[in-house]
């Protein structure tokens, strides 16, 4: 679901930077999906006493931890990605993004962490997947690293540093207050650049309401939550290639809302992207 969410709001993010800067947007998104996470947790807690189980505070002190590192990865990869897509093409955009698939693996070898060797071919044929899908341009051109593919690049080592954290923390915390920290971390850090470096005005913002609303409740508020509550089951190398998927769903959002058409190669990527999902999932079972 997150994944699928993420997908749709690629269209949202590239429209919003018609109306503002991307650290405005930062700010806007982080904050509304912020607001949005306070009834559910004062709910979830609610939920928790009647159980009469311990109602995690926000003053734990392993809360507070995960949500200034999390927060900080995110706006991290949020902030960079952003940015980059100012500069660079959907195509490499989504290519780009996705190498936290095979970052993840490699950061956890550092941790001394064993990954399969069918792990490995997944990865393979999901970075196969995303080339053939994402990529239209030709193998020189995509060599050539522009200002926009670094950050981008960039934002993707941000992104695996936060599948990592998230896995380390989310049986530890609570992860929709996990999720509440991180946003604020993140629309703070945004705020403080977006008025350091941008105009920030009332009337942009309204302008873009959609993008923002979109982007605040469902990709901030929503998906990122059902990330950290999944990835409490979910090994961290298996849920990167879910993840991944955005990219799947993002061709798949304009075909359907855009009319636009796949092309052969564009499938191929897609159905190789569905076979590295089960190869792992078939890895996962067997670990």
């Amino acid at each position: 679901m997150a994944a699928l969410i993420w997908g749709v709001s690629f269209v949202f993010q590239k429209t919003g930077m018609d109306y503002v800067g991307p650290m405005t947007f930062g700010l806007a998104r982080f904050t509304i999906g912020s607001i949005v996470l306070l009834p559910c947790i004062f709910i979830y807690d609610r939920y928790t006493a009647r159980k009469g189980l311990a109602v995690m505070p926000f003053s734990d002190r392993t809360l507070l931890k995960a949500g200034l590192l999390t927060g900080l990865a995110n706006f991290g990869l949020s902030s960079l990605q952003q940015i980059g897509l100012v500069y660079t093409t959907a195509g490499k955009a989504g290519f780009i993004s996705a190498m936290y698939v095979a970052l993840v693996p490699i950061l956890m070898l550092f941790l001394r962490r064993k990954i399969r060797r069918l792990t490995w071919l997944c990865i393979a044929f999901a970075l196969i997947g995303l080339y053939l899908l994402c990529m239209t341009g030709s193998a020189g051109e995509f060599l050539h690293l522009e200002l926009g593919d670094g950050l981008v690049l960039m934002s993707s080592l941000f992104s695996a540093i936060e599948i990592i954290l998230i896995d380390h923390y989310a049986d530890q915390v609570n992860p929709m207050k996990l999720s509440f920290l991180q946003f604020v971390v993140a629309a703070v850090l945004s705020g403080v650049c977006a008025f350091a470096f941008e105009t920030v005005t009332v009337s942009s913002l309204i302008d873009c309401r959609i993008p923002i609303l979109y982007t605040g409740i469902l990709e901030i508020g929503a998906a990122y939550t059902l990330q950290i509550f999944g990835q409490k089951t979910a090994p961290p190398v298996m849920s990167t290639i879910i993840m991944s998927l955005e990219s799947v769903f993002a061709v798949l959002s304009g075909a359907i809302f855009l009319h636009e058409v796949m092309s052969g190669r564009e499938i191929t990527g897609c159905v190789i992207m569905f076979v590295a999902l089960l190869l792992v999932q078939i890895s996962d079972s067997r670990q």
